[in-house]
Order: C-alpha cells, then sequence, then structure tokens
C-alpha cells in the first residue's frame, strides 16, 4: 500500500505569496522611516523639531478627525442614495475627497506662513489660498470628467450583447 499526499491548495500558494508581499512591503517602510529619522536627525536643527512635530499633530488631526470623517459622511450618503450610484463613481468622488485633503495638507503651512509675513517677500510670492481654490475648481471638474468618463463606457458595456450569449 503507497501512501499519497493529497497536493496541495492552490489558495495556500496564493496566500504565501501574499504573505510575502506584505511582509516586503513592511520591511520596505520601516526601512524608509529608519532613513527619514536618520534623515531629520542629521539634517533638521533640533530647535526645528517643535514645529516638525506641530505639523505633523495637525495633519494627523486633518486627517483622523476631519478628512477621514468627509470621506466616509459623503461614501454613506451617496451609497444611501437608493442603491443608484455605481461603486466605481463612489471611489472616484472619495479619491477626489483624498486628493482635495492631502493638498490642503500641504498648501496650509504656505498660506498660514504667507499671512504671518516673513523678512524676505520673494520666499512666498504667491496667493496660495487663491491657488488652492483655482486647484479645487479643477479637481472638481477632472472628478466630474472622470464619472461621466466611467458612465458613458458604463452605458456602453451594457448595450454591448455579451459574447457568451451566442
Amino acid at each position: 500500500m503507497t501512501v499519497t499526499t493529497a497536493p496541495k491548495p492552490v489558495l495556500a500558494a496564493r496566500m504565501t505569496t501574499t504573505r510575502r508581499w506584505q511582509s516586503g512591503l513592511i520591511l520596505f517602510g520601516i526601512a524608509l522611516l529608519v532613513v527619514g529619522a536618520i534623515t531629520l536627525l542629521n539634517d533638521v536643527a533640533p530647535k526645528d523639531y517643535i514645529g516638525i512635530a506641530v505639523w505633523l499633530l495637525g495633519a494627523l488631526i486633518i486627517h483622523d478627525g476631519i478628512a477621514s470623517f468627509a470621506v466616509f459622511g459623503v461614501s454613506v450618503v451617496m451609497r444611501r442614495a437608493g442603491r443608484k450610484i455605481p461603486l466605481a463613481v463612489i471611489a472616484i468622488v472619495q479619491g477626489a475627497l483624498v486628493i482635495g485633503a492631502i493638498f490642503f495638507v500641504i498648501v496650509m503651512p504656505a498660506m498660514l506662513k504667507k499671512d504671518i509675513g516673513s523678512a524676505n517677500p520673494s520666499i512666498l510670492p504667491l496667493d496660495y489660498g487663491l491657488n488652492l481654490v483655482f486647484f479645487y475648481v479643477g479637481l472638481a471638474v477632472a472628478t466630474a470628467v472622470a464619472i461621466a468618463i466611467y458612465l458613458v463606457f458604463a452605458r456602453r458595456q451594457k448595450a454591448r450583447p455579451s459574447s457568451a450569449q451566442d
């Protein structure tokens, strides 16, 4: 009598591949954090650490306290709209909200510093608040165009007969 072992499931092989990718990406992220910490300690004056900590705290508050709730709230409202809004449209709107929040976090320090003033007026010469408004208008237009393109392709896909119905 010969003992044979059952072949390993394909899912188990995929899980190990997924696990390898996860481990690799986690290690890569940790390596980037170490490089960032070393760069911070070597290149930034200790007197600037408080300003960096305040910016990071502000970014955390904006992300966790405002942006994530805005994205979640818009998603809930859109999903409760009678289930008539496609999931892809919700994802496009969520992406636009996230991009808008990221740009706000990046531009806000420049806007605040411009209001405070600087000894050298050529350091922050632009009107960053107005430029942020223009960016948001462009983002809204790009979002509307992306949604329109998706809806056109989705409508064409529904109108086209399936090749499996021969």
